[in-house]
């Protein structure tokens, strides 16, 4: 015969814990014809013993059980939705890179469209200047010479002592 301490000793819980499981609605009958009360002092039998331990091993093996699956269902669960995340993700950057090529050909064509206004403002320029050329040289084999006094005029007050 062992008392509650001792068992609870053996399986690892407090005294108190065996209290409450051999009071339990399931061991409190089973266990009556095993327990004695001797000076205040309860003592368990080998046989309520095995009832007591069992429930405890069922206990902790149902504990265990939910823990492992839980802690399995926590493992899992995320990879199912890593994947559907991964999914959606993999989806964007697909979607993302074509809207990047699309922004780069539209770039290279806009590159290509001011090369060639940049092009033809060169080409109007150096028409112009050969234009302004024509202009100055036509009116320079027109004989349109300038008049002296005019000359005189454009040397000022003291252009005329230069003489």
């Amino acid at each position: 015969m062992k008392t509650i301490r001792q068992i609870a000793d053996e399986l690892g819980v407090s005294k108190q814990a065996v209290h409450q499981k051999r009071k339990s609605k399931e061991l409190s009958t089973a266990l009556q014809p095993f327990t004695s009360t001797i000076d205040g002092v309860i003592y368990i039998d080998v046989d309520g013993e095995a009832i007591i331990k069992s429930a405890f091993s069922s206990s902790i093996r149902k504990h265990v059980d939910d823990s492992f699956s839980s802690t399995i269902d926590d493992l899992f669960t995320p990879v199912d939705d890593q994947k559907v995340l991964y999914d959606i993700l993999k989806t964007e950057l697909a979607i993302k890179n074509e809207q990047i090529a699309t922004l780069q050909s539209e770039l290279a064509a806009e590159r290509q469209h001011s090369r060639e206004q940049s092009d033809k403002l060169a080409i109007l320029a150096e028409q112009a200047q050969m234009l302004h050329a024509g202009t100055i040289k036509k009116q320079l084999t027109d004989g349109e010479q300038p008049d002296e006094e005019e000359a005189v005029k454009k040397k000022g007050f003291f252009g005329f002592f230069r003489k």
